[in-house]
């Protein structure tokens, strides 16, 4: 009874639940050209609240993150960003003409 209970309640809770979905902005700085920034997204289904910080924690905890400098990950919900990290100098490279890829 409780499981066919826990069906139905989060077969109708599920579709109000926040989106999830980890974004990762790498930039590449070549002298005498825009700021090239590649942007890479992940997404999370409905209520995937802890998929989605497991992963958000592994990329920044990751080896490769750190030595690609300079890197930004945001951890958004409902297209907020609810937690974001940077390695390098992600701010200064936001004054110059970004042009996005992917």
């Amino acid at each position: 009874m409780k499981s066919l209970l826990r069906k139905v309640s989060s077969s109708i809770i599920k579709p109000f639940l926040p989106k999830y979905e980890v974004v990762c902005t790498s930039y590449q700085v070549i002298p005498g050209l825009p700021v090239n920034g590649n942007q890479q997204k992940h997404t999370f289904e409905k209520g995937a609240s802890e998929e989605a910080r497991k992963f958000y924690v592994k990329v920044i905890n990751s080896d490769m993150t750190r030595t690609m400098a300079p890197v930004e990950v945001h951890l958004k919900r409902r297209g907020r960003t609810i937690e974001k990290q940077h390695f390098g100098p992600v701010d200064e490279l936001k004054k110059f003409n970004i042009v996005y890829k992917g």
